[in-house]
């Protein structure tokens, strides 16, 4: 198994062959769209026999992710394609960096680089993204989370993305973490409610899931903390004022996130209140790729 796939089979819990399912059908499906029933530009005036090799060529500053599922691709359309990796994942490049070489049929080299750019421009932009955030937090000892804010089917290497990028994966989807956000107390008919069925439906499938609630204000902090039965309260457009106040008031018996309205300017603000973690959609969902391009040499 490659090492993206480990990297994803350790983050989630549904099983080796599922994760391994996710980026295969992703990879299959993204051929599919570009290839169609052939790339005719390539066909029509490259021989079949033709050898070559091209280079990745950085052409921006930032952290370069996305090597992993690179070869990936490389090897799932010609496993004759050799791959020399000269930078690997998580590496700080700069402009006029050779990340990797590969070697093979030109066609080959041809119908895979637009698939490849696009896994690696995206997954490096999100890492070179994060990595300022936490360079933000560095000395406070808040980490920064990312959210479900992903491109569909593209979930799994956004948020390997984030964690190459020095960030911390939230839950992966709806089926590993219990959130229960202001529409699901609303729905429940309160906090209290929403609490006790979730213990009533965990007990029930036999399931160990970790309990995290999101609270509005300070009433709805004071209900949860006179119930209980959770891991990790979400503190949702607090001001640093209340947030500062509402991490005392909760004084370390569970684990604290502030969620909404948080740039990247007032991010170490909230920080210094003592949170545990900041979720950050902008990770994933307001990320501009990394320059880069996959050039004949």
């Amino acid at each position: 198994m490659s090492e993206i796939k480990q990297a994803i089979h350790s983050a989630t819990s549904l099983g080796r062959e599922w994760e391994e399912s996710l980026v295969d059908r992703l990879i299959d499906l993204s051929f599919a769209e570009d290839i169609g029933d052939g790339d005719h530009t390539t066909l029509c005036c490259i021989p079949a026999d033709a050898m070559g090799k091209s280079k990745l060529l950085i052409k921006e500053e930032g952290i370069l992710a996305g090597i992993e599922v690179a070869k990936e691709v490389f090897h799932r359309f010609d496993p004759e394609l050799q791959v020399e990796v000269l930078m690997g994942d998580g590496t700080h490049v700069k402009p006029g960096d050779i990340a990797m070489i590969v070697t093979g049929r030109v066609q080959s080299l041809l119908q895979t680089e637009r698939l490849m750019l696009n896994i690696m421009q995206r997954m490096s932009g999100i890492a070179t993204m994060t990595n300022k955030y936490v360079q933000r937090l560095e000395g406070t000892g808040t980490r920064v989370l990312d959210t479900r804010k992903t491109t569909p089917g593209m979930r799994i290497l956004e948020k390997q993305a984030v964690k190459i990028g020095g960030g911390v994966n939230h839950r992966i989807g709806l089926f590993d973490m219990i959130l229960l956000k202001d529409n699901h107390v609303d729905f429940a008919g309160g906090i209290a409610n929403a609490i006790n069925r979730c213990h009533e439906y965990l007990k029930a499938k036999g399931k160990d899931l970790k309990i995290e609630i999101e609270v509005r204000n300070f009433d709805e902090l004071n209900q949860v903390l006179a119930i209980g039965g959770v891991d990790r309260i979400m503190l949702d457009n607090f001001t640093p004022a209340d947030t500062k106040k509402a991490v005392e008031i909760i004084n370390h018996r569970f684990e604290t996130e502030s969620s909404g309205g948080i740039t990247f300017d007032t991010l170490r603000d909230y920080a210094l209140c003592g949170v545990d973690f900041i979720s950050v959609g902008a990770l994933t969902h307001s990320v501009k790729g990394l320059d880069m391009s996959f050039k004949a040499c």
